[in-house]
């Protein structure tokens, strides 16, 4: 016990501010025993005043219980004198004592302490064996949904903080997170940068560009990810060394444009693998709603295959039983040329929601509605946004100032005959909000809304909400499919395509005999070949040893597969 005493003492002495405090400790504990004895040796003179001798350690022991308000009565003086000394002594301790003491004592031992203490419990560095690991500098909710992906897929990451105190909280959390200034060299350094697979750097603008510099001053090779929150700073990002540099809120915007009802009805990419598109298209009042899976013979038609769905939020792998609804978005695998064969035949369909007259209602005029409105005005759609800010609206064309929460503002906005209203505000709980609200005034529309957060996805589709685009999601999925491009793609709300080479189980056997789909719940969506990739195989095709193949299915799924039919590796 003693010695643990000894080595936290000279951990708070060992530099120059701790120091500096001891000094501060040791004066005034010098001020206190003078006091002490001054006023012991008043006490005697001011006795023998009195006729009265005592000892000295009587004379201390009065002073100690006097100065410390405890007064047990029991020596007194007599004269006024005395009592007015007896005064003196106890305002002095008061001061002193009761007051500056527990002060000083926190100020200059205890603080400097326990601050010592919190820098032992949060690392300064991460081990010198890590490597391929993610650093992140800056913790939010939009964190924690990347730190679970690369969890989900066994990456190692570290959070740098420059603020102990939010260090200490996220360490208590169980997050790996290292302390250090986020524009000291060194600091980059203890994190082994040279060994680190990205850098996501989410900061402010500023913030990010001083971070990206001082990492160009580090390492010039790491792969860095940015996001760039205004115009002008996409080309002082790049100009500072960022690898990447996205802008996530415009890219949700042309996200959400792409839903609309009637406008486009097309298929929509979301991610390639070598020459394997896989895209979404929505359905609702195409040729395609109402039928089975099986009846609307897309693979015939078009050559696609329909790999899975999304139905209310959740992604589902279809039985040709499957039933199409309004809310259903289908997940399509194929070439360039099977899904513009797929485009063509929603173009044949004459479908008559496509009127581009009727407004878009656009609820939210921030970046990602603008965002919206931009990509709807570069299609030559027409809308209508609402934004309750005076300063916003009156800045743009076809904006108007009013609450989205007023009925009148709603139908001066086309709420009446518009084909589709997109909620774009950055708080889910005015999204759920408008979304119960909308739904209410017109059961019929199509109703996309942003989330910010994933766990209120299935919340706004049970408000109403037929589709629903999660911000959090698409930052994620764009920041892990930079990690390893070669080997994974992870598509919208959690959907991936990976590839795997052959099971020994499944050599010389056929698609249709091994049954992958229903055994795993993944799609076998292409099979390489030697040097060729053959999308969209028939289910007769025979697998041989050196075959590779390449699957979509749900982050469980692909465990399940993984887990089944483990890579050699990894038996």
């Amino acid at each position: 016990m003693l010695k643990t005493m000894a080595t936290q003492l000279t951990l708070v002495f060992k530099t120059g501010s701790k120091k500096s405090n001891g000094w501060i400790l040791i004066k005034f504990g010098l001020i206190l025993a003078f006091l002490f004895t001054l006023f012991s040796v008043l006490f005697h003179v001011l006795m023998l005043y009195e006729g009265r001798q005592y000892s000295w350690i009587t004379g201390f022991y009065w002073t100690l219980t006097t100065m410390s308000t405890l007064g047990f009565g029991d020596i007194t003086f007599h004269s006024d004198m005395g009592r007015l000394f007896s005064i003196v002594v106890l305002f002095s301790g008061i001061v002193f004592l009761l007051v500056m003491l527990p002060f000083t004592f926190i100020q200059f031992f205890y603080a400097p302490w326990l601050e010592e203490q919190n820098k032992a419990r949060a690392p300064r560095s991460v081990p010198d064996t890590m490597s391929g690991h993610v650093i992140l500098t800056y913790f939010d909710a939009v964190a924690v949904t990347l730190i679970e992906k690369l969890n989900q897929y066994g990456f190692a990451y570290v959070i740098l903080s420059s603020g102990l105190q939010d260090a200490l909280d996220l360490y208590d959390k169980g997050y790996h997170v290292v302390v250090g200034e986020l524009d000291d060299p060194d600091t980059y350094r203890r994190l082994r940068i040279d060994q680190a697979a990205l850098v996501v750097v989410l900061n402010d603008d500023i913030a990010s560009t001083n971070i990206i510099y001082t990492i160009r001053e580090t390492n010039d090779r790491v792969k860095t990810v940015t996001n760039a929150d205004l115009e002008d700073s996409l080309d002082i990002l790049k100009m500072a060394g960022s690898t990447y540099v996205f802008q996530f809120t415009q890219m949700l915007g042309r996200a959400l444009s792409r839903r609309v009802l009637g406008i486009n009805m097309q298929a929509n990419i979301i991610g390639q693998f070598d020459d394997l598109l896989i895209a979404e298209a929505p359905v609702m009042r195409t040729w395609l709603q109402g039928k089975t899976m099986a009846e609307s013979r897309l693979r015939e038609i078009c050559g696609v295959t329909a790999v899975g769905i999304w139905e209310q939020g959740k992604f589902y792998i279809p039985t040709p039983d499957t039933r199409i609804t309004e809310s259903t978005v289908l997940v399509l695998a194929g070439t360039k040329e099977q899904l513009e064969q797929f485009d063509d035949s929603i173009a044949l369909a004459d479908n008559k929601e496509a009127d581009t007259s009727r407004p878009v209602v656009v609820l939210g005029g921030g970046r990602v509605g603008q965002a919206v409105a931009e990509a709807l005005r570069v299609r030559k759609v027409a809308f209508c946004v609402v934004e309750k800010r005076p300063g916003i609206a009156d800045k743009h064309p076809n904006f108007i100032h009013g609450s989205a929460a007023d009925r009148n503002t709603l139908i001066e906005a086309g709420l009446e005959n518009t084909p589709s209203i997109i909620i774009t505000t950055h708080d889910d709980n005015l999204n759920i909000y408008l979304t119960i609200y909308c739904r209410r005034l017109r059961p019929d529309v199509q109703i996309i809304s942003r989330a910010s957060l994933d766990r209120n996805i299935n919340t706004l589709h049970r408000a109403g909400a037929n589709l629903v685009m999660s911000f959090s999601s698409l930052l994620t999925t764009t920041i892990m499919n930079l990690i390893q491009p070669q080997k994974m793609l992870m598509l919208s709300e959690g959907l991936n395509v990976f590839r795997m080479p052959l099971h020994a189980k499944l050599e010389n056997k056929s698609l249709i005999d091994i049954q992958i789909r229903e055994k795993t719940g993944c799609s076998v969506v292409a099979v390489k070949k030697n040097e060729n990739l053959i999308i969209n195989p028939d289910p007769a095709i025979v697998l041989e040893k050196e075959d590779e193949l390449v699957l979509i299915g749900t982050a469980g799924a692909e465990k399940t597969f993984i887990a089944k039919y483990p890579a050699a590796s990894e038996k």
